[in-house]
């Protein structure tokens, strides 16, 4: 994936700083991604999540709040107003400069602060939030100790996350204007709820209060056993999977190019594949000479469920095989087959319970095409195109003796 350094202006023409991760070859949508309460756009969460999206063909935008991380301004100066403006601000660059964004996450706070943005940027039509409480009040908390210095000085020193922060009179006033849930129940935009049952800073009491604010269609999943800032790989890789798969129901996804990514792919020379690490674990790219795909294990081999397994993918290159051979048959005999779907499934059996095969002992495994064709076809029409199904040179392939030859470069 390519990493494309944002810069725009807030509201107080101030610079804020942002980071676009865009996919190697097509984008399919755009989104924002807004952080933690005094975190930045760096945290292991934000980036892994927005890395992870963009492995699955959606470009996300994360950036600094005014006055934190490399962006401009005092955070002193800041409320939860700005943050909102920000958060405009940055759809703002998106559709100036690429495309509208169509989803926006937002975790702790920064789920608070989309939740209340989202009303401001039509093109939104999925929200995301992540242990985030219902409103921006809910922060009040962290700084209630102080609370009474803050009025009588107007302002205080507050140690947040291990940091002093400025916090002053105007950010107290403007929290308490965020205090109820209404513009929840205004969304009209599909919602999704993230939330760990064991989240000691925002209590997952407030994912309820969300989820009850909100309409249809609303969705809730619970992070098990994450902590609040995700700090886990695997929880943070688990929430990006669950959201890309939750946003294709309600995103009309559409193929959108952009100089981003251009020149970002390795050169491959026809007919070659190139397969490179995508990180020391199991997730890896595959390139040929015009396209990049993504395989990978499941969460439950130690693997971050990126992509299709090695196995998926040789039983992908058979089927589609199998589908075109059989495609190119009934359209040069001119048939009436309407449609072609080929399930896969591969199996390790043993070598005593395989009446036709060869070997006598151990384990051989065993390949299951199941074929569906739909058309005004003829019983005899169906069983020369099943016959055809098993010429395709895939197949032929695999049947052939193979020499496979492994050197170093």
């Amino acid at each position: 994936m390519a990493k494309v350094k944002a810069s725009f202006k807030n509201s107080q023409g101030e610079s804020l700083s942002g980071l676009l991760e865009t996919p190697d070859s097509e984008t399919k949508a755009y989104a924002l991604f807004a952080h933690c309460f005094t975190c930045s756009k760096d945290i292991a969460a934000a980036s892994r999540i927005t890395r992870a999206l963009a492995n699955k063909g959606i470009a996300v935008l994360r950036f600094d709040f005014t006055g934190l991380g490399n962006s401009d301004g005092d955070f002193a100066n800041t409320n939860f107003s700005s943050n909102i403006s920000d958060l405009i601000q940055a759809a703002n660059y998106l559709i100036d400069n690429y495309a509208a964004p169509v989803m926006i996450i937002g975790h702790s706070l920064g789920g608070a602060a989309v939740l209340a943005a989202a009303h401001a940027i039509p093109s939104l039509k999925a929200v995301v939030t992540i242990g985030a409480p219902s409103t921006g009040h809910h922060v009040e908390h962290l700084f209630s100790h102080a609370k009474e210095e803050i009025v009588n000085n107007d302002e205080a020193l507050v140690e947040l996350a291990g940091r002093q922060f400025k916090i002053k009179k105007q950010f107290v006033e403007d929290i308490n204007t965020y205090n109820d849930t209404t513009h929840i129940g205004q969304l009209n935009k599909a919602l999704l709820v993230l939330h760990s049952p064991i989240d000691e800073t925002v209590s997952i009491d407030e994912a309820a209060k969300i989820y009850s604010a909100a309409k249809h269609p609303k969705s809730f999943i619970s992070l098990d056993k994450a902590d609040h800032l995700l700090s886990r790989r695997e929880d943070s890789e688990y929430v990006a999977s669950i959201i890309s798969s939750w946003a294709a129901r309600y995103l009309e996804i559409t193929v959108v190019n952009h100089e981003a990514s251009s020149g970002t792919a390795p050169i491959i020379e026809s007919g070659h594949v190139l397969v490179t690490e995508q990180n020391k674990e199991f997730t890896r790219k595959i390139y040929t000479q015009d396209h990049q795909i993504i395989a990978d294990e499941p969460l439950s081999a130690n693997g971050s469920n990126l992509g299709p397994n090695p196995y998926e993918l040789l039983l992908a290159a058979l089927g589609a095989c199998t589908s075109m051979t059989m495609r190119m048959y009934a359209t040069r005999k001119k048939l009436s087959l309407d449609n072609i779907e080929v399930t896969m499934k591969h199996d390790h059996i043993h070598a005593e319970d395989c009446s036709d095969c060869d070997a006598k002992t151990g384990l051989v495994d065993k390949i299951e095409k199941t074929i569906k064709l739909e058309g005004n076809l003829t019983d005899a029409e169906r069983q020369r195109i099943l016959e055809i199904a098993d010429m395709c040179p895939v197949h032929k392939t695999l049947h052939n003796e193979i020499q496979i030859k492994t050197q170093l470069a």
